[in-house]
C-alpha cells in the first residue's frame, strides 16, 4: 500500500511538472495542442501548459543568429567575376510564422542562403568591380539587406545585416585582370604625361614668345639711345670744326694715315699729293 502510494505521489509530481514550462530570457516558445499551434509565449518565467500529449511546447531562438554563407561567384556589371564571401545576421521576430513556414533553424538558413544570394547578385550586377570592392560596399550592402529582409519577412524572419567578409578573383581570371588592371593605369600615366608635355609647351611657347618681345623691345630702344648719342655726336662734332676748317683737314688727313700706314705699308706717293705734302712739312 505504501508504494503504491509512491507511486501515485511520483506520477502526480511527474504530471504536474509537465504542465509547467520555464521560459528563458534567449527563447521563445510556441505551444502547440495535438500539432495545431495555440499561443505563443515571448516573454521570461514560469508558464502553464496541459500536459503531454494534449500540449507540447516547441522552442526557438530569440538571440541574434549569424549565418556564414558559403562563397559564391557572381559577375559584376563590367563583366568581372568575383568570389564573394559574406554572412548575415538575423533572428526569428515571429516563432508561429517561423514554425509554420521554415519549422527550423536548419531548413531557415537554406532559404536564408537562397533569399541573400538573389539579391546579392541582382544588386552586384549593377555595379562595376571598383564599386563592390571600395566605393559603394556599404551602400550595396544596406540595400541588399533591406531586400532580403522584405523576402525573409514572411517566414517570420527578421535580416538585421547582410556584411561581405572578403572579395576573391578567380584564379584563372587573377593574371587577366592584373594585366588589364595594369594596362589601364598605364594608359591613365600616360594620358597625364602628354597633357603634361603639352602644358610645358604651352609655357615653353608663352616665355619664348615674351623673351623675343623683351629683346625687340630691349634692340628698339637701344638703337634709338644709340641714333640719339650719334646725332648728338654729330652737333658736336659739327659745331667745334666749324670754328677752325683748317684744323678738321688736318684731323681728317691725321685719321687717313692712321688707317692706311702700318710698320708693313710702304707708299708711293706723288710729289703734288697732299699726303705727301703733309708728310714732308
Amino acid at each position: 500500500m505504501k508504494n503504491a502510494s509512491i507511486a501515485i505521489v511520483v506520477l502526480v509530481t511527474l504530471f504536474a511538472l509537465s504542465t509547467i514550462i520555464i521560459v528563458d530570457e534567449t527563447e521563445q516558445i510556441v505551444i502547440l495542442q495535438f500539432g495545431k499551434p495555440v499561443r505563443t509565449i515571448k516573454d521570461a518565467g514560469l508558464n502553464w501548459k496541459l500536459p503531454a500529449p494534449f500540449q507540447t511546447s516547441n522552442s526557438f531562438e530569440k538571440r541574434l543568429l549569424e549565418y556564414d554563407v558559403p562563397p559564391e561567384e557572381i559577375l559584376s556589371k563590367d563583366k568581372k567575376s568575383l568570389n564573394i564571401d559574406n554572412y548575415v545576421r538575423w533572428r526569428i521576430v515571429d516563432p508561429l510564422l517561423f514554425l509554420q513556414t521554415v519549422k527550423a533553424v536548419p531548413t531557415a538558413k537554406t532559404r536564408l542562403d537562397d533569399i541573400v544570394y538573389s539579391e546579392l547578385r541582382q544588386e552586384l550586377g549593377t555595379h562595376d568591380m571598383v564599386e563592390i570592392i571600395t566605393e559603394n560596399r556599404e551602400l550595396i550592402m544596406d540595400k541588399v539587406t533591406i531586400a532580403s529582409n522584405e523576402e525573409t519577412s514572411k517566414y517570420g524572419i527578421e535580416v538585421i545585416d547582410v556584411r561581405i567578409r572578403r572579395v576573391d578573383l578567380p584564379r584563372e581570371n587573377e593574371a587577366s585582370i592584373y594585366a588589364r588592371m595594369e594596362a589601364e593605369r598605364k594608359r591613365q600615366a600616360n594620358k597625364f604625361r602628354s597633357e603634361g608635355e603639352e602644358e610645358a609647351q604651352k609655357i615653353r611657347a608663352a616665355t619664348d614668345r615674351d623673351k623675343t618681345i623683351i629683346l625687340a623691345d630691349a634692340y628698339k630702344k637701344a638703337q634709338q639711345v644709340r641714333g640719339e648719342g650719334e646725332a648728338e655726336a654729330l652737333d658736336i662734332y659739327a659745331s667745334s670744326f666749324s670754328k677752325s676748317p683748317d684744323f678738321y683737314e688736318f684731323l681728317r688727313t691725321l685719321e687717313t694715315y692712321e688707317k692706311v700706314i702700318d710698320k708693313k705699308t710702304t707708299l708711293v706717293l706723288p710729289g703734288d699729293s697732299k699726303l705727301f705734302k703733309d708728310l714732308t712739312e
